[in-house]
């Protein structure tokens, strides 16, 4: 099964919060297991449902350990929407 999922990342009282958002996506493309593509709005990552699911998890608690004022915002839909799949 496949997952697609549209991530936004709203770090708040954070004077660096580019390099926070920037980090971030960087961390998602070191994964050579999922596709990420990014725009100035989120970031969508695909994938299988579990791996892509558990990484991006885990990169968002990563996020949450470095600091506590960060929302995210997630869509997912248990398909891949990747115009490229």
């Amino acid at each position: 099964m496949q997952v697609s999922i549209d991530i936004s990342l709203y770090p708040l009282a954070q004077q660096q919060y580019k390099d926070l958002i920037w980090q971030f996506i960087k961390n998602l493309n070191a994964n050579e297991k999922v596709k990420v593509v990014s725009n100035g709005m989120s970031t969508q990552v695909f994938g299988d449902y579990d791996e892509t699911l558990d990484f991006v998890m885990n990169e968002i608690k990563a996020v949450h350990q470095q600091t506590e004022s960060a929302v995210f915002i997630l869509k997912m839909m248990p398909t891949n929407r990747d115009r490229n799949y």
